[in-house]
């Protein structure tokens, strides 16, 4: 398994994640043995939100009932969480702020968050709440280190002009088949291209310049939820055909290939696993090293239905 480094921090993050939106149904023993299944793969990062779940807090609740950890086991691995999206609309008042992460450590049964972020955009965000917010859980201890999710780079300069802490990360969708943040850059200015438009005002460069750390998520869908590219041949024949030769070349399956597209990038990109199946984990972080050539990895761009000019 392949670790990364947050400049400035002691944190030695894996470059796969998993995620668990997931769990809320899973019994204490499904947890346990997922939980395990990362481990073991290697994997020591974490991620949440107090929206994930059937209520609030739900699935980090049911992540603390099924895990005591202890304190050693619990500095051994990197716990994230989100915070600010509500029912219906997004809140980054200091107000709120303290109160989810209150309730997220309750849920988890843990004293502190290694990593919180804001997560995605609050068009009413107050920055100097978000700076007092974060001030105030950085002094108690009860966050180390704060990030955003799915933030454009205007909006993460608005926060660190006011906010004194590092923004480790930006949690942003990203897969094979869904990826105009990196696809735009391959095809800048061209006229009549759907491709060259430029949706994520320039995030990908951004956050390489500025030591900012990109975790994809939903790696394996083809678009906004609509259904995994793996094995859809229908819509993506030839990319499922290039994911397959890969697979057996490299020893994993379709599944570790699209792991390793992400992966093989250099800005260094965390792959967010969003499955219950510890099958799954181990398939996904088998990804986590395999070096792409650069042929391997614009044949599957291109197979993924992209332009290289």
């Amino acid at each position: 398994m392949k670790t990364l480094s947050f400049p400035g921090t002691d944190l030695q993050p894996s470059n796969i994640i998993l995620g668990l939106m997931r769990i809320q149904d899973m019994s204490d023993e499904e947890i346990r043995t997922l939980f395990g299944a990362a481990r073991d793969a290697g994997i020591n990062f974490f991620d949440h939100a107090d929206i994930y779940g059937s209520s609030t807090h739900g699935c980090e609740a049911r992540f603390g009932e099924a895990l005591t950890l202890s304190s050693s086991e619990r500095e051994q691995v990197i716990i994230q969480s989100k915070a600010g999206i509500r029912n219906g609309y997004f809140d980054f008042s200091k107000e709120h702020i303290l109160e989810a992460v209150d309730g997220t450590l309750a849920a988890l049964q843990t004293g502190y968050l290694d990593i919180l972020l804001l997560h995605r955009p609050d068009a009413l965000v107050e920055p100097e709440e978000v700076a007092a917010a974060f001030d105030a859980l950085q002094e108690t201890g009860k966050v180390r280190h704060f990030g955003v999710s799915n933030h454009t780079p205007g909006q993460v300069e608005l926060l660190k002009r006011h906010v004194a802490q590092p923004l480790l990360v930006n949690q942003v969708q990203l897969s094979i088949t869904h990826a105009p943040v990196i696809a735009q850059g391959v095809a800048a200015n061209m006229a009549g291209l759907d491709q060259s438009i430029d949706r994520g005002a320039g995030i990908l460069d951004y956050s390489r310049l500025n030591d900012i750390t990109l975790q994809a998520w939903s790696p394996f869908q083809k678009g906004f939820f609509d259904g995994v590219f793996i094995g859809d041949r229908e819509a993506f024949p030839d990319l499922n055909d290039q994911l397959e030769a890969l697979a057996e070349k490299y020893g994993v399956t379709p599944t570790g290939i699209a792991v390793a597209w992400i992966t093989r990038h250099p800005a260094n990109i965390q792959v967010v696993l969003g499955t219950t199946k510890p099958e799954r984990v181990r398939e996904s972080a088998a990804g986590s090293e395999i070096p792409l050539t650069r042929e391997e990895w614009y044949g599957l761009f291109k197979a993924a239905g992209y332009t290289v000019p």
